[in-house]
């Protein structure tokens, strides 16, 4: 996978949010151009090594993310 230097930036983001609110609405244009470089593949890759899951929304203009339950209790 190719990384965007500014991803580590956005995943602390995120991680940040999900750890005080259920989701995360991506729907600023410039975090969402380093999430639409990623493959889809890719993408969810990078959510599960996070302990996340993705749900895209309003076609493309939105990426949810939320803390993957099913990974909860799984030390890594």
């Amino acid at each position: 996978m190719a990384r965007n230097e500014d991803l580590p930036a956005l995943a602390a983001k995120i991680s940040a949010t999900l750890a005080v609110k259920p989701e995360i609405f991506i729907t600023h244009p410039a975090e969402l151009r380093i999430l639409r470089s990623m493959t889809d593949d890719d993408l969810r890759n990078f959510a599960a090594e996070h302990g996340w899951r993705i749900v895209r929304r309003l076609g493309g203009r939105q990426i949810e993310f939320y803390n993957d339950a099913s990974t909860r209790g799984v030390v890594a």
